[in-house]
């Protein structure tokens, strides 16, 4: 597996990098959750499932979608190829990145110069004669949109965070005939969400919430297509 080489992007080094399409799969394969903005939920929920997960040190959650049902273990790659019908918006960012500048409310563009996805040869150029290309500029507003998603998504999950709407659970999901449990996870409480009082159930509404919330809950069906594909993938 390549290094990684993150680096700033410049017009003058890079000049003539190119960015082949597609996903870096290569680092998938190692990667069993990956973190989800709430606009992507309906279509991410058709596919994987959604839990959150508490960062211990801080005691913030992140909306993540499950690839598999153990740390290591990515069960929508097959060889170099990526069998899912959705990526989700953190994998399709990469080679580029943002990076916030140390003291202003600035971001810089970052390319991982190393990743199999860029060379000079084939691919979407970034630079011509010095200028961005459209290719370029496209990604990089899908870049600063990613970052405004994730600040909505981020004041979303607190505000279900302080309506203590999360309740830690274990799945238990059963791959041939063995039951099998997966801890440290948090869903969404429907007997919870159930239970708000009107005004805050309106507020949700209000907020635009609870199409995001339903996803979530209806992504939980597909907790046993992980079990299917464990169980195929090791016959």
């Amino acid at each position: 597996m390549a290094e990684q080489q993150v680096q700033p992007l410049h017009a003058e080094k890079h000049a003539n990098i190119k960015i082949k399409n597609g996903i870096n799969v290569e680092f998938l394969k190692s990667q069993h959750i990956i973190p989800v903005v709430a606009h992507e939920f309906a279509r991410a929920a058709v596919e994987f499932p959604l839990v959150f997960v508490k960062n211990t040190e801080t005691g913030q959650f992140q909306a993540v979608a499950m690839f598999g049902l153990e740390p290591g273990q990515n069960l929508f790659v097959e060889g170099d190829k990526w069998t899912a019908g959705y990526a989700p918006m953190a994998t399709t960012r990469y080679p580029l990145g943002l990076v916030k500048h140390p003291e202003q409310d600035q971001f810089g563009v970052v390319i991982d110069a190393g990743s199999p996805l860029v060379n000079d040869t084939e691919g979407n150029a970034l630079f011509e004669n010095g200028e961005e290309t459209e290719y370029l500029k496209r990604r990089k507003e899908a870049l600063v949109s990613y970052i405004e998603f994730a600040r909505v998504t981020d004041t979303f999950t607190q505000y279900l965070a302080d309506k203590e709407l999360f309740s830690q659970q274990t799945l238990t999901v059963d791959i041939k005939g063995e039951k099998r449990d997966i801890n440290g996870i948090y869903l969404i409480d429907e007997r919870k969400l159930a239970e708000l009082s009107d005004a805050d159930f309106l507020e949700l509404r209000k907020r635009g919430y609870l199409a995001p919330i339903y996803s979530f809950l209806t992504s939980s069906h597909q907790v046993a297509r992980l079990a299917r594909l464990k169980a195929e993938q090791a016959a």
